[in-house]
């Protein structure tokens, strides 16, 4: 499963430069609002260490790390949703990704003019918020005047459950308070996940700095951000998004070492990729042999034969067994056999609860 996250903030809060240095895709980056004016997309790969360490041992004809998809959109005013700026045409694009990267800008620069005029993470937030709000609110809308009549005049079941819900969401929103922030039953959540609604996707603030402060890993308006994040039960990083485009200029060494020159112990994309798994609960297993060596992305929970789907789905419906041994049994042991004579290699069935790093072969038939 390839991760997918929509970046969104104001107009110069440092979005596109961002999404250049995370997928060094050249997306325009230039001081007047609305630079970006089409969506971009970018995919970057993931990095793990223990599948450069995989590769190490079993040296495959091809190492496939997992992905992570991001869109850019265009910068979001206040009154985007009444047709300011460039309005919220562009917010379609992000309906159907994982996570919302909202980039709030905490740093000063004469230079760079804010689209507000002064430097205030939390209006800015708020800005955001109310405008996806306002989106979310104009689709619940729309379907309640359309399913409203048939709920009350057929009695149906299933149309009053989803006007019910439909209502729950539209009295939250209409007080200010993001879909993310309420409770929903397995069946209400089924009735409004087809909508795609932004507000009941997570959240990580990516507080933008200057590189001094990023250094220093603070500043005032990033304490603000995550006092914010923390009652909002989300995830808020601090980066330079310019120290960050600069840094994926450099190649692998390179750019280990500048950042331990200047005392910067993990990247901004990074902390960001460990910040959107811990938020939606996202962790890794491997396939591997002489072909290939892969990681594969997974929702905590996700039992075996519904890891083995996101393979293929014949792998689900013929699952049989799976052998797996964890990265850390083949790390220390040195290699495959030696986890097998130690009798660390499990075969699990159909109700095994796959964990962060297991190494896997799935068994399967596809006549079943």
């Amino acid at each position: 499963m390839s991760l997918k996250a929509g970046i969104v903030g104001l107009p110069n809060v440092g979005k596109s430069t961002l999404f250049n240095a995370i997928t060094k895709a050249g997306a325009l980056a230039a001081n007047y609002p609305f630079a970006t004016i089409e969506p971009n997309v970018g995919v970057v790969t993931v990095p793990d260490k223990r599948l450069d360490k995989l590769d190490e041992m079993y040296h495959p004809k091809k190492k496939i790390p997992t992905t992570f998809e991001f869109t850019d959109i265009a910068g979001l005013v206040k009154g985007a949703s009444k047709g300011e700026g460039l309005g919220n045409k562009f917010l379609s694009h992000i309906r159907e990704v994982d996570a919302i990267v909202e980039v709030v800008r905490c740093f000063e620069n004469k230079e760079i003019t804010h689209v507000e005029g002064a430097i205030d993470p939390i209006r800015d937030i708020e800005i955001i918020k109310t405008e996806l709000i306002l989106a979310d609110l104009e689709i619940i809308e729309n379907r309640i005047s359309k399913i409203e009549k048939k709920a009350e005049t057929t009695k149906d079941k299933e149309a009053i459950l989803e006007l019910n819900v439909l209502k729950k969401c539209s009295e939250s929103l209409n007080k200010g308070v993001c879909l993310r922030n309420l409770e929903f039953t397995k069946e209400e959540l089924s009735l409004i996940n087809n909508f795609n609604l932004i507000t009941l996707k997570k959240i990580i603030y990516c507080a933008n700095v200057n590189e001094e402060d990023a250094i220093a890993g603070r500043n005032v308006y990033t304490d603000m951000v995550k006092d914010y994040a923390n009652q909002e039960n989300a995830k808020a990083i601090i980066m330079c998004a310019k120290l960050e485009e600069e840094l994926s200029e450099y190649d692998d060494s390179e750019r280990i070492a500048f950042m331990e020159d200047i005392g910067l112990n993990a990247s901004g994309l990074d902390k960001l990729i460990k910040a959107t798994y811990d938020l939606l609960g996202l962790k890794t297993f491997f396939t591997s042999g002489v072909d290939e060596c892969r990681a594969w992305t997974f929702k905590d929970g996700m039992k075996a034969p519904e890891c083995a789907g996101i393979i293929h789905t014949d792998f689900e419906k013929g699952f049989i067994k799976a052998e797996v041994m964890s990265y850390d049994d083949l790390e220390k042991l040195g290699s495959e056999k030696a986890v097998q004579e130690a009798g660390k290699l499990r075969l699990e069935g159909k109700e095994y609860i796959m964990q962060d790093g297991d190494i896997c072969y799935f068994r399967f038939n596809v006549s079943k």
